[in-house]
């Protein structure tokens, strides 16, 4: 899509000016329009078509007429000019997670850093901790970001690889050629980033499949077409792979292109005890090569005495003697969800009132949504003073007393201080109907002191969910350190949940730390941490999270009645 790529060189064209000491009014207008557009639900040139730009948040005639020169040439001009105004190497470093463009100015002047090996040496040999506002700390950060750096390249998040997937499959199942189609490997299993998108189709007229992807309007470059494979990449370098496959064996290549290698590794360990051979063609028995399944998934799991395991499941982490055992989660999924937990209004940072908002939820088939604005201390975000809480709370109430299909809670994101006190006063927080607490400043603290403010934090009586808990920006910024077994004894033990951030770019708790805290009985609640209308459809992502996580319904806040959640809340003050 052409948002990303459109951000991105917002986002540079910011940083760029940070480094320069430009207008910082300036700075944030980029920042802004960026954020807005990466979290479009749809591709901007509908807006463009629609003479609508300058509606969106954020967005003036200035931005709109760069907007459109890009999408109209593929390039902004006043960006190239001021690449120039920035040696290589700034931008470059820029790149790393933690490293903000005045710490990369600081480095390229003091350090004379030409080059990211270069960075690299500096950094092993201790001689960065000696210049100015930098503390020894920040070596270690700039190494654990530099290996971050080569790990993530080539890898896109989930959400651009879904969002593509989704685009291709739409078009291709438009065609009468075309018999099932479903995207494959580590996108089908919802990896939180995925490296390139396979895609398998059924059809007897291959070459009509084939032609037709080729051609796909956000097609750049054939890489390959074959009479069964094709590979293109996409106008955003997106690396896309299609095979087509005779129905008999759909589901044979289904479950051989999506399963992690080592969960396929053991199904073919199972299956030669069993005297059978598997691959992407079918099931076969190893005497006379017989095909004995391969058209479905289902009736394959079943060859093994197990029932259909989940894709997002299949990562060789227990889920085959699981299923062998009949003891296989029953994981929740996207229609079980009743609440939307992490949701801002205008009255923050958001762009949605509280009417807006209800209808939206409306639309998802959800019962009720958390009012979650900023607290006081973050006043970049808008950040609600005791006063403004206080009327929104009133507001909040006003329009329940309206509205019988959808309620809105009042609640909070308040900041955990540096001291692990809470950005409210208890005699606030006694107000809201639930209370999420979040750690958005110093990062960079020792991993057992910033567990400590998580900690002090859940055992405020009021506080009912910890957002966001590591911090982590994919591909931007690591996460910060945590005891996670410290701070699950203390959820379960205050009757405290763990939120699972949808936000594409965090997607936090991670799955490992999800089965974790389901193994303990710790429960979860997942937030889109939506500030505009599209953002809502991120629970399918935090949904994915949680099945990663082996996660089920007793498991999660969401699936709760709003009388069941008023309890686990009033649970929690009464003790």
């Amino acid at each position: 899509m052409n948002n990303s790529k459109i951000a991105e060189i917002f986002n540079k064209m910011a940083d760029i000016l940070e480094i320069e000491e430009e207008n910082p009014f300036r700075i944030r207008a980029y920042r802004r329009a960026a954020q807005t557009i990466e979290n479009l639900s749809g591709d901007i040139l509908q807006y463009v078509k629609e003479d609508s730009l300058v509606k969106l948040p954020g967005i003036g005639e200035d931005l709109a007429s760069k907007i459109k020169e890009f999408l109209k040439t593929g390039k902004i001009v006043s960006y190239e000019k001021l690449k120039k105004k920035v040696k290589p190497v700034l931008l470059d470093m820029l790149d790393i997670p933690g490293v903000g463009p005045k710490t990369a100015r600081l480095l390229y002047e003091r350090l004379k850093i030409r080059s990211l090996a270069e960075l690299h040496a500096k950094a092993r040999a201790h001689k960065i901790s000696g210049l100015p506002g930098v503390k020894d700390k920040t070596e270690e950060n700039i190494l654990k970001g530099l290996d971050f750096l080569k790990k993530d390249i080539g890898r896109m998040r989930l959400d651009v690889a879904f969002i593509t997937a989704q685009y291709i499959v739409s078009e291709l199942k438009k065609l009468p050629e075309v018999i099932e189609i479903s995207p494959a490997g580590s996108l089908r299993r919802m990896k939180e980033t995925i490296r390139d998108i396979d895609i398998l189709v059924t059809s007897k007229e291959n070459e009509k499949v084939m032609d037709a992807f080729v051609k796909l309007p956000n097609v750049g470059n054939i890489i390959a077409k074959g009479a069964t494979k094709s590979s293109i990449l996409t106008k955003n370098n997106i690396q896309v792979d299609l095979r087509v496959v005779s129905p008999d064996s759909y589901g044979a290549a289904l479950m051989y292109f999506t399963g992690s290698k080592a969960h396929n590794i053991r199904m073919r360990e199972m299956a030669s005890k069993m005297g059978l051979k598997i691959n992407e063609y079918g099931v076969f028995r190893v005497k006379g090569n017989k095909k004995i399944a391969g058209k479905n998934e289902s009736e394959i799991f079943s060859l093994f005495n197990m029932p259909y395991i989940e894709p997002e499941l299949r990562e060789n982490t227990g889920e085959i003697e699981m299923a062998l055992h009949g003891k296989l989660p029953k994981l929740v999924e996207l229609k079980d969800i009743k609440c939307d937990f992490h949701v801002h209004t205008e009255d923050s940072d958001g762009v949605l009132s509280l009417e807006e908002i209800a209808k939206i939820a409306k639309k998802k088939g959800y019962k009720y949504v958390i009012i979650s604005d900023h607290s006081v201390s973050l006043k970049i975000a808008g950040g609600l003073s005791e006063k403004r809480l206080l009327n929104e709370i009133e507001n909040i109430r006003n329009f329940n007393r309206n509205s019988k299909d959808i309620k809105l809670l009042a609640g909070s994101e308040v900041d955990i201080l540096e001291d692990g006190s809470l950005d409210y006063s208890n005699v606030i927080l006694e107000k809201l109907d639930f209370v999420i607490a979040a750690i958005h400043s110093g990062f960079r603290q020792s991993k057992d002191k910033l567990t400590t403010r998580i900690v002090k934090a859940m055992k405020n009586r009021y506080v009912n969910l910890i957002a966001h808990p590591s911090g982590r920006l994919i591909g931007q910024r690591t996460a910060y350190e945590l005891d996670y077994e410290r701070i699950f004894s203390v959820a379960k033990e205050t009757g405290t949940a763990v939120e699972i951030n949808a936000y594409p770019e965090r997607l936090d708790l991670t799955d490992v730390n999800c089965k974790r805290a389901h193994e303990l009985g710790i429960k979860l609640a997942i937030g889109t941490d939506a500030h505009l209308e599209g953002q809502f459809d991120n629970m399918i992502y935090g949904v994915s999270v949680a099945k990663r996580g082996w996660v089920e319904k007793k498991d999660l806040l969401n699936c709760l009645t709003v009388e069941e959640l008023k309890e686990f809340v009033e649970c929690k003050r009464r003790c």
